[in-house]
């Protein structure tokens, strides 16, 4: 019979064997190259005429040649001969223009004036001429050097003129002269000579500066300073928009971007610097003829370009039409003139502009509005945080004003027009969230408006993409537009519903922003703005348990935001009240109630679990201000602390499964750690607390589902309690109190265990043991005496042995814990003289090569951890 090997076995020789094809098939290949290489007949020699702008191109494959295998990778080839004609000729044009300059500045004063001339004129006419003979015989790279040899060598002729023939000229206006004729013959000679790059781009670069030096050179004002380089832009702007080559269009697309920038800022600074209306005028028509020609760009620019015209015309026009009002208002109030003009552009959802163009408008219109914005921040900022400082000085007294409680130093009289500004903004959104659907209607022009030169073809014509048209929509988009909510379109825009949520959240995020604001503006009474601000947090509870119940836009961000807003005005507000025990107690009780309130009406989820979380932390803090009030130290109000965890577990078994119940019971566990917290100092109090948490928890583990946890740690309160009160009591044998209860709880443990062999140890023997050992073994680390050591190792030795014979977890852990920690207590003096006597060094090299034997049998200890683990798991 064959023998067949096992599975495992045969894939390994299976391996084996494709490893060895694998290797063979790659030297066949690389032999195969080689040989392809070596039968391939040298490259022709170059002949006269012939074009070497292709040299390095790939030789055509010659008939009858094998076809290339799959995955075969051909030899690398040799650099192409470009490269190195692309140095040589590199190289030799900069030494040349290195030779004119050195020649222009150096021997030109040796030479009279016919020879200058001559030598200026038949050089420079034959760089100039040089290129077309070279052209016709096919040498590209060899022209493009000698052309911008050239080009170098027309800067040297200008600069030698002026220094000879005209010296006596302004500098800036001739060189004005000087860019404008060079600008003029470079474009002439890039026109007449076509296949070159280097004429054109050369020709704009020389174009930027003409205006700009004449109006220097003439001392003209800013003002027409600004205009030379808003006309220098344009110019820009028709190059790239009509101009030939792409090397021209781009040089001019960056030089009109740098001219067009430079001009704005220019009327930007007039504009914020005039002394009234009137000074603002002159640079309000520079920046909207900015505008104008930003979208007159606009109209035939790609989709980029043209948004990003859209967005300078629309800051364009605020910075004009804004800068006149803001000169004659206080300069706290100018924000607002802006804001008013940024509102302006928002009109052209209905003017007849290109779609990209439009929404860069608008993006320029958010901006503004954003920009106005931001600079409420600092306001909000101080207002929200400000009270943060009553946190060291609880209850000092009433201030008089809203400014002294929130003790910022901001100047309040130049963020007087800040409350408008964020009430108008949240107006404007407010009521776009209320008429969306006309909204809506109103955009649709814009939506649904085609770009010029995007592929569409004429109306009714196929392929226009718009079922109005005639053509069949994109795959997988609906015919709802995306602004009405309806399916979500190819470009997965945000649906009308998104949309229409973060407008309301804006307008409730804005409005309780306004009117906190006020308050500190208008420096109202403390007692008004504690009263204001709580009325806020009603308000935003209102809207977000109303918003949570209706639904009816079918977005959840109004809702969502009133309540994380809510949230941090409860805080605000519970901080700044602070600073009076009567406005404390008032705040607290009525947040207290707001939160409870909320979480009634609330419905199912998570808002009424928040709610009923932050009405719980409010009751909390009631709860230790009625300590405060009546004069008891912080661990003497500890136990006052706790009649809200205790609410909590009646509230909870009230609930049982409830939703709300487990992050309720959760917040009065925190507050149950903070009364623990407060009385660390005094252990009396503090054993008494923590018998209260053990009743607490004791409580809460009479509902099954919480028995798991709370039964535990009912049981370890208990006993942690007792300890504590022991070593407050300094017993210095806590065996006395530990082994009465010891004993009971292992022979119930025992009969449990009896009647239900599945049960845990650790529910068994597990508190009755814990009991007596650890505080013992606390008390036995600090008895000088070897009696008590002794007999704990003994009673701790038994029962580990008793846990390993009977496999129960509990008392083989808990035993073999205790027996480890006693003897390292006996054993650490002697430990200490050893290490002492022992070099430096040996404790380091033991440690080290402890390291590597458990690094080379990782393995192996590994398993043997696995096979521990399972046998502990399989105890009881």
């Amino acid at each position: 019979m064959e023998h067949v090997p096992p599975p495992a076995e045969e894939l390994a020789r299976l391996d084996r064997e494709l490893a060895e094809l694998d290797a063979r098939r790659a030297q066949l290949l690389t032999r195969r190259a080689w040989l392809l290489a070596a039968l391939r007949p040298p490259a022709p020699t170059a002949a006269p005429g012939w074009n070497p702008s292709a040299w390095g191109a790939p030789a055509a494959g010659r008939p009858g040649a094998p076809a290339q295998p799959w995955g075969h990778v051909p030899p690398k080839q040799p650099s192409a001969p470009r490269s190195a004609q692309n140095v040589l000729l590199t190289l030799g044009g900069l030494l040349l223009t290195v030779a004119a300059i050195a020649f222009t500045l150096v021997s030109w004063g040796s030479m009279g004036i016919g020879g200058r001339s001559a030598v200026l004129a038949a050089v420079t006419v034959g760089a100039l001429a040089a290129p077309v003979v070279l052209l016709r015989r096919g040498l590209t790279a060899t022209a493009e050097a000698l052309a911008a040899l050239a080009l170098v060598l027309t800067l040297l002729d200008a600069y030698a003129v002026h220094a000879v023939a005209a010296p006596d000229t302004d500098g800036l206006g001739f060189t004005a002269v000087a860019a404008a004729v060079l600008a003029a013959l470079w474009t002439a000679y890039g026109l007449a000579l076509g296949k070159l790059h280097l004429p054109l781009p050369a020709a704009v670069v020389l174009a930027q500066w003409p205006l700009l030096f004449g109006a220097w050179a003439a001392g003209a004002p800013a003002l027409v300073v600004g205009w030379a380089l808003l006309a220098t832009a344009v110019l820009d702007g028709a190059i790239a928009l009509w101009g030939k080559g792409t090397g021209a269009r781009v040089t001019a697309c960056l030089g009109g971007s740098v001219m067009a920038f430079s001009a704005l800022m220019v009327g930007l600074t007039l504009s914020v610097t005039a002394s009234g209306p009137l000074g603002a005028l002159a640079p309000g028509v520079l920046l909207l003829t900015a505008a104008a020609a930003a979208l007159a760009g606009a109209w035939r620019a790609p989709r980029g370009f043209a948004r990003a015209g859209g967005v300078v015309a629309g800051l364009a026009v605020v910075a004009a039409v804004g800068g006149v009002p803001a000169a004659a208002v206080p300069e706290g109030w100018r924000v607002l003139a802006y804001l008013l003009a940024g509102l302006a552009p928002a009109a052209v959802v209905r003017a007849r502009l290109p779609r990209n163009a439009a929404i860069g408008v608008l993006v320029a219109s958010a901006a503004v509005v954003a920009g106005a914005l931001v600079g409420a921040l600092p306001g909000l900022a101080a207002v929200l945080l400000g009270p943060v400082t009553l946190l060291s000085d609880v209850w000092s007294g009433s201030p008089e004003g809203f400014r002294s409680a929130v003790g910022s130093t901001l100047p309040w009289s130049e963020l007087a027009a800040t409350p408008v500004v964020l009430a108008l903004v949240a107006g404007l959104l407010g009521a776009a969230y209320r008429w969306w659907p006309s909204l809506a209607r109103i955009a649709a022009p814009l939506i649904a408006r085609e770009e010029p030169g995007s592929g569409a073809g004429p109306a009714g014509a196929p392929g226009t993409g718009t079922p109005e048209a005639g053509g069949a929509a994109a795959p997988g988009v609906s015919g709802a537009p995306w602004y009405a909510g309806g399916a979500p379109a190819a470009r997965r825009r945000p649906s009308g519903a998104a949309l229409r949520g973060a407008a309301g959240a804006g307008a409730a995020v804005l409005g309780w922003g306004a009117l906190l604001l006020s308050g500190a503006v208008l420096d109202v009474p403390y007692a008004v703005a504690v009263a204001g601000e709580t009325l806020l947090v009603a308000g935003l509870l209102a809207l977000a348990v109303r918003g949570a119940g209706s639904g009816r836009d079918g977005s959840a961000a109004v809702p969502v935001t009133a309540l994380v807003v809510a949230l941090a005005a409860a805080v605000s507000t519970g901080l700044l009240s602070l600073a009076s025990e009567g406005a404390s107690y008032a705040v607290f009780g009525a947040l207290t109630a707001l939160f409870a309130g909320a979480a009634v009406r609330a419905g199912a989820g998570v808002p009424r679990a928040v709610f009923a979380v932050a009405a719980t932390v409010g009751g909390t803090v009631l709860s230790g201000f009625a300590g405060r009030s009546l004069g008891l130290a912080p661990h003497e109000a500890a136990p006052l602390v706790l009649l809200v965890p205790a609410l909590t577990v009646l509230f909870g078994a009230r609930l049982r499964r409830n939703p709300v119940a487990l992050p309720v019971e959760l917040t009065g566990a925190l507050g149950a750690l903070v009364a623990v917290a407060l009385a660390v100092p005094d252990a009396p109090f503090l054993a008494l607390v923590l018998a209260l948490c053990g009743v607490l928890a004791a409580g809460a583990a009479v509902r099954p589902e919480r028995r798991p946890v709370a039964g535990y740690l009912a049981a370890a309160l208990f006993v942690l309690a007792t300890w504590v009160r022991l070593a407050a009591s300094e017993v210095s044998f806590p065996e006395a109190y530990t082994l009465p209860v010891t004993v009971p709880a292992l022979v119930v443990g025992f009969l449990r265990r009896r009647k239900d062999p599945g049960a845990s140890s650790w529910t068994a023997y597990g508190p009755g043991l814990a009991a007596t050992l650890l505080p013992s073994l606390a008390v036995a680390w600090t008895d000088p005496d070897w009696q008590r050591p002794l007999l704990l190792g003994v009673a701790a030795l038994v029962i580990t042995l008793l846990g390993a014979r009977y496999r129960l977890q509990a008392l083989l852990l808990l035993g073999g814990a205790v027996l480890a920690l006693d003897g390292l207590h006996e054993l650490a003096p002697y430990v200490v003289q050893v290490a002492g006597a022992l070099p430096r060094w040996l404790p380091p090299a033991l440690a080290g090569l402890l390291l590597l034997v458990v690094g080379a049998t990782y393995e192996q200890r590994l398993r043997d951890a696995r096979r521990l683990k399972d046998a502990l798991g399989r105890m009881r």
